[in-house]
């Protein structure tokens, strides 16, 4: 197992930990790497009842790594298509695990990161938590479509057309979280959830699970999910204008400051 993924037992439930905490629990190759291992660790122990998400440190996690993608250079269609597939696999591991997964959510949850919380059967999060996807900022897009099954069209148009974030009051009412707690409440709030979700046996526990997964793959999930891989794949290699300077401040100043070239453009993400 990856250090930057950790895997701690606790009674019945599996805890996944993201463990880039100076990098915002980012989002890089070997993190992914580490919790698809992860997922399928926990969908193997039938010790384990529930799983639960978590990030390290002031954030669950800020997305993608940018830099690492910047680093990697990529250009064509084909090669964001190599990459966009081991990073839709990883969040879609863990929508099919056949067991109940819980985000248990600090801080930033944005971009790819907020895919894998939308992943999670139940989110769980702080009072500080924020979560949206401004991919569209970087002149890219969601690499998961979830969003559209979690919230509906009209706020999902929004929040993507735009890039805004919604704050945990916000996300509660939009029905993207379960609970909102203060900080110090959020490990016990999910356990809580583990105590009454746990006593359950196993297989009823994985035949609801498939059960409701049915309902959204009746809907079209999967099928919309993998058309978005090709496109993002084509959007990502659109090259624009602003895609490459993007890129140059990044490769010459340093990601800090491509954001804040990027701010200067849209304003703070709001």
């Amino acid at each position: 197992m990856s250090e930057v993924v950790l895997y701690t037992r606790r009674g019945p439930a599996a805890w996944i930990t993201l463990n880039r905490p100076d990098k915002l629990n980012a989002l890089n190759e070997a993190l992914v790497r580490g919790v698809r291992e992860a997922v399928a660790r926990a969908a193997d122990d039938d010790e384990v009842r529930v799983v639960v998400l978590t990030g390290a440190g002031r954030a669950f996690s800020a997305g993608f790594d940018i830099a690492e993608e910047v680093e990697q250079k990529l250009e064509s269609a084909q090669d964001w298509h190599r990459v966009l597939s081991t990073d839709v696999a990883m969040t879609m591991e863990v929508w099919s695990l056949p067991k109940p997964v819980i985000a248990a959510v600090r801080g930033w949850c944005l971009a790819g990161g907020c895919e894998l919380a939308m992943a999670c059967d139940l989110i769980v999060c702080t009072q500080d938590a924020c979560f949206g996807e401004p991919e569209i900022r970087y002149g890219s897009g969601p690499v998961t479509l979830l969003m559209p099954f979690v919230l509906g069209q009209k706020r999902t148009n929004e929040l993507l057309f735009t890039g805004d974030t919604l704050g945990a009051e916000e996300a509660l009412q939009a029905g993207l979280v379960n609970r909102v707690v203060p900080d110090d409440r959020l490990e016990a709030e999910v356990d809580t959830l583990v105590g009454k979700i746990a006593p359950t046996p196993l297989p009823v526990l994985r035949f609801t699970k498939l059960a409701l997964q049915a309902a959204y793959e009746a809907m079209g999930m999967r099928q919309a999910v993998a058309a978005n891989v090709g496109l993002s794949a084509l959007l990502n290699s659109a090259d624009t204008p602003e895609q490459r300077e993007f890129d140059r401040i990044a490769a010459e100043k340093g990601l800090r400051a491509a954001l804040d070239w990027r701010d200067a453009r849209y304003g703070e993400i709001s």
